[in-house]
């Protein structure tokens, strides 16, 4: 049986990072995801890696999409105002169809806002953040372990796709430890890159770009774009679902608060009261198809976040006007407890009668 270590949510996921071939970091510091740079600092050149501290973030996230460009695995991590500063780097990235991972640990907005956790960021991390037509691929750990395995899956993602992926999580993940399996077998190399701008060697030459001039041609592009963001719907939407074959009432959170929600779930379920979970891992793409599935047998549905409602939108669009919605929020830090959510729980119930 693999050994377990008691490991910070940080470091998890930069010891996954190196474990998936990440051999670039380029950041700059914010609380709360300091621990990412200041492990990578000193592992990276140990695994043949580069490690810069940059002097922006807008300056890490454009060295990632150099880095990029030219074939390597690279990654910056930053919080909220940082993540902010990317987003014309994120969007040329994802017109210019490049991998790499960007990771948000999340913290109180607007503005510079405090280290407090928060799911604030949700908008900017799944309605893509920057100008135009694209999306990010965002993963939503809700555990160390998960900061470890989506670190490795994102990059998979990523790369499998030519997109951007960014591993969506909060101050509590990052900071909190928990016993995690550190999976040190060799991970698969990074697939071919045939696109990568590596030097003609003989062959054409090849480019990278998000400027297309020719009549109709940025609208093609653009439309193949969406065609990619249909697949990655099909494909690989990721969640996870548990009680819902009883279930009267279904709860829907993601990342931190579905650790909470979970404990309310037990609490109820003591009480008598039947009640399941969807946990969305991919925010984008969004497990909309097993919501719609599941309100037409369980039309009630509570959706719990630390903001003021935002992944509560992707819900809606996901069922129909005769289901029972329901949402508690709490923002600017505030964290439910399990006894909160129970008695948002129980409020729907007696609104239907139980």
């Amino acid at each position: 049986m693999a050994e377990k270590i008691l490991e910070k949510g940080n470091i998890a996921l930069a010891k996954g990072a190196i474990v998936a071939g990440c051999r670039y970091y380029f950041g700059y510091p914010i609380t709360p995801q300091n621990d990412i740079p200041e492990y990578l600092s000193a592992e990276m050149p140990k695994v043949g890696g580069t490690f810069i501290q940059a002097e922006s973030e807008v300056a890490s996230i454009n060295m990632v999409l150099g880095a990029s460009a030219a074939g390597a695995r690279a990654m910056t991590s930053s919080s909220g105002p940082g993540i902010s500063l990317m987003q014309e780097g994120l969007s040329y990235m994802a017109g210019s169809e490049l991998p790499g991972l960007v990771v948000n640990v999340m913290r109180v907005g607007p503005g510079l806002g405090g280290i407090a956790p928060s799911q604030g960021d949700y908008f900017q991390a799944t309605r893509g953040g920057g100008h135009g037509d694209y999306f990010n691929i965002v993963l939503a750990p809700a555990s160390v372990q998960e900061m470890f395995d989506l670190a490795i899956k994102a990059f998979d993602l990523s790369d499998k796709y030519r997109n951007p992926a960014m591993i969506l999580c909060d101050a509590v993940l990052g900071q909190m430890k928990e016993p995690i399996i550190l999976n040190e077998m060799k991970h698969e190399r990074p697939p071919a890159k045939p696109w990568a701008l590596t030097g003609a060697k003989g062959r054409k030459s090849q480019f990278l770009k998000t400027l297309y001039l020719s009549d109709g041609e940025q609208e093609v592009h653009n439309l193949e774009l969406k065609e990619k963001y249909d697949i990655l719907r099909k494909e690989d939407v990721i969640f996870e679902e548990n009680g819902l074959d009883d279930a009267e009432i279904v709860v829907v959170a993601f990342g931190t608060v579905a650790r909470i929600v979970k404990t309310a779930i037990q609490i109820a379920k003591e009480e008598g009261i039947k009640v399941g979970l969807i946990r969305p891992i991919t925010l984008f793409p969004f497990p909309a198809e097993v919501i719609r599935k599941t309100v037409k047998k369980i039309p009630r549905i509570l959706v719990v976040e630390m903001n003021t409602g935002q992944m509560v939108d992707d819900v809606k669009l996901s069922i129909e006007d005769k289901v029972k919605l329901g949402f508690y929020g709490r923002p600017g830090g505030g964290i439910p407890t399990p006894e909160d959510v129970l008695r948002h729980i129980k409020v729907m119930f007696d609104e239907e009668g139980f």
